[in-house]
């Protein structure tokens, strides 16, 4: 645990090759298209997402009912989120923005889901309740479902694109930073060597002299 938090304390991010820099950040721009054109969808990586929302409902489920009932959307953020704050005391840039565009990508899926609480159109595994119908219905806003919906897919959509240009600034940085350490330790052995190669030459003139 403590070899873990270790890294906090570093100021340096992990570079990341130039490649795949540009690589990742442009499929995750193209993610973004084919989401756009999926709008109002599940996506291909809520096949990924399913299996923590259905577990999320059996773990929180010995909390009780109600959070049960939260337990499928919780553990959908949780993970990914959990995942996230690890890359970040890491300062593994790729990491953080994986995990954190996951993030987004998870608030889009919850956001299809709150949008379906009053039609209840969506297909559901084992054809079981529709977890928004309750919650909204339970809080007297099923009537806005299209709201909170909206809410929390524009809030999926600024951390999924906020990710892209963190990526990218961060990634670039981290590659400005390394360079300049490594110029740091060449100037430093360098100048070491230097003073050695002094500190020689004085011993041996004070030989000579005596």
């Amino acid at each position: 645990m403590k070899r873990l938090f270790l890294d906090a304390n570093n100021p340096y991010w992990k570079s990341v090759p130039g490649l795949a820099l540009l690589g990742s950040a442009l499929a995750a721009i193209c993610f973004c298209i084919y989401a756009l054109i999926q709008s109002g969808e599940f996506l291909f990586p809520d096949n990924v997402n399913l299996p923590f929302h259905e577990f999320g409902h059996i773990f929180f489920s010995i909390f009780g009912e109600t959070v049960g009932l939260w337990g499928g959307t919780l553990m959908q953020l949780i993970i990914p989120f959990s995942i996230l704050a690890y890359f970040f005391i890491k300062r593994e840039t790729a990491g953080v923005f994986f995990s954190a565009f996951w993030f987004g990508e998870n608030l889009l899926n919850i956001g299809v889901y709150i949008n379906d609480a009053r039609a209840l159109e969506l297909p559901l595994v084992g054809g079981g309740e529709h977890d928004w119908n309750i919650i909204l219905g339970s809080m007297k806003l099923l009537r806005y479902d299209h709201y909170v919906a909206a809410i929390v897919k524009s809030l999926g959509w600024f951390i999924m694109l906020g990710s892209i240009v963190w990526f990218l600034v961060r990634g670039m940085r981290a590659r400005e930073e390394k360079g300049k350490d490594s110029f740091d330790r060449v100037v430093g052995v360098a100048k070491s060597s230097i003073r050695d190669g002094s500190s020689k030459h004085d011993r041996y003139l004070n030989r000579k002299d005596k």
